[in-house]
C-alpha cells in the first residue's frame, strides 16, 4: 500500500535534500503500510521513530543549505520544521497511547504533514534556491 508518491516538485536540486525527500517519503509509506496490515504496535512504533529521526536530520540538512545561501526565510522556515517535529511526537504520542484507536488518525496526519510542508515552506525555498 502506497500514500505518497515522488513528484518532480518536491526536488529541490540539490541532491543531499532531494535523496532525502525520497527517503522520507519511503518512511512514510513504510508506517503506512504497516498500519493498514495491522502489524504490531511495537513494529510500527520503530518505523516511528525511524522517521522522526530521519526527518529531524533532513530538516538540519536543510538548515544547513539555506543558511549557505543566505535564504531570506530562514528563520520562519526554521520554526516550521521545529512545529512539524512537534506533530509527529504528537502522533507518536497519541499512538503510543492508543494504538488501535489512532491507525486511522497517524496514516492520515503523516500524509497531511507531508503534504503541508512541501506545500508552504519547501515550495518557497525551491523557487528561491531552484532559481
Amino acid at each position: 500500500m502506497t500514500l505518497l508518491k515522488w513528484k518532480s516538485a518536491y526536488s529541490l536540486g540539490i541532491p543531499s535534500v532531494d535523496l532525502e525527500h525520497r527517503e522520507m517519503i519511503e518512511m512514510i509509506n513504510r508506517v503506512y503500510a504497516e498500519l493498514g496490515d495491522k502489524a504490531e504496535p511495537d513494529e510500527i512504533e520503530s518505523v516511528l521513530e525511524d522517521i522522526y529521526a530521519g526527518i529531524a536530520s533532513h530538516f538540519a540538512l536543510e538548515e544547513r543549505h539555506m543558511k549557505n545561501a543566505n535564504y531570506p526565510e530562514y528563520r520562519q522556515h526554521k520554526d516550521e520544521h521545529e512545529e512539524l517535529l512537534d506533530q509527529i511526537r504528537d502522533m507518536m504520542d497519541d499512538f503510543d497511547q492508543n494504538p488501535d484507536t489512532s491507525r486511522e488518525a497517524l496514516q492520515n496526519g503523516l500524509s497531511d504533514w507531508f503534504g503541508k510542508h512541501f506545500a508552504t515552506f519547501d515550495a518557497r525555498l525551491h523557487h528561491q534556491l531552484g532559481d
